[in-house]
């Protein structure tokens, strides 16, 4: 009797801390994105600080670039309000789902970030605006680590969350900025899937006429949207993200008048997949990430 009450004392110990190990877990998870939030809206995280990852992924406008511009949206504007880059800034909805870069055994890429998937995983998606020289155009990794340092709030939130000696080299603090940043981008306000058809998934939203034809065109070989649309093919999923992830060339023509303004001239060709460090081969010259039609 004592070693059986024992042993269930023990078990029931054990789940109780396996629970309370959980509620940490999510706990720390959760101040850890919210840190991240707080950075992903800071706008001193640009060399003029007047523009934030917030500025060009709108939440508002599902996490993308809604600004004008002289060039009417087509590509994005740089912190200095003057430098122009030569596409538009890519959503980052339901982005932490996108697989990490990689190539099949077709031979074919898929994954990664950036619509040339030239960052192989979320966190190297992280760091590059912030240093790129058309974007954020922080001069070096020193930088972003001293912007963040200036902020009272920033600091504290680093050494409760990372330790006190997180500043003690400037590798270990970008690596805690970056675990913030991308922290926050797997939270659930990227990727809340709550949409008419999400809602129609789980019984709680009956499609208008339209609404059931576009959905039974979408998923036909008719229209063959889902080849290139679905990341599940064969299935109808309740997290689908409505990409393959892979690359397609479809012939976009030349934008004269953003190629005129942000002086490459008419004479640059964007080689897309072919300009991915990763990829040597020429024959994927001009493809690009297909996009999410998510939200």
């Amino acid at each position: 009797m004592t070693i059986f009450l024992t042993a269930a004392l023990l078990l029931f110990a054990q789940n109780s801390s396996a629970q309370s190990d959980a509620r940490i877990d999510r706990a720390q998870a959760s101040a850890l994105a919210s840190f991240g939030q707080q950075l992903f809206f800071d706008a001193n995280l640009s060399q003029h600080r007047n523009q934030a990852c917030a500025t060009c992924h709108d939440p508002s406008r599902a996490f993308t670039d809604g600004r004008a511009g002289p060039l009417a949206g087509a590509v994005s504007l740089g912190d200095d309000g003057e430098s122009l880059g030569d596409r538009n800034t890519p959503t980052t909805s339901y982005v932490a789902l996108t697989p990490v870069f990689q190539r099949d055994a077709t031979g074919q890429f898929s994954g990664g970030f950036f619509v040339d998937g030239r960052a192989a995983t979320l966190r190297l998606q992280v760091t590059g605006p912030l240093l790129d020289p058309i974007e954020m155009a922080l001069p070096d990794k020193a930088a972003i680590v001293s912007r963040v340092a200036e902020n009272p709030g920033h600091v504290a939130s680093m050494k409760t969350l990372f330790g006190e000696a997180v500043f003690s080299s400037t590798e270990h603090a970008i690596g805690a900025i970056v675990d913030a940043i991308a922290a926050f981008q797997h939270s659930e306000y990227f990727a809340p899937f709550d949409s008419k058809y999400d809602r129609y998934l789980r019984g709680d939203y009956t499609m208008t006429a339209d609404e059931e034809l576009g959905r039974a065109l979408f998923f036909s070989d008719l229209t063959n949207c889902a080849k290139c649309h679905l990341k599940h093919p064969h299935e109808v999923s309740d997290r689908e993200t409505f990409t393959n992830y892979r690359y397609h060339n479809i012939g976009i023509t030349i934008n004269h008048a953003a190629r005129q303004i942000n002086g490459l001239g008419n004479t640059y060709r964007d080689r897309g997949l072919a300009s991915n460090p990763a990829v040597v081969d020429m024959s994927h010259n001009g493809k690009f990430k297909v996009p999410t039609l998510r939200n």
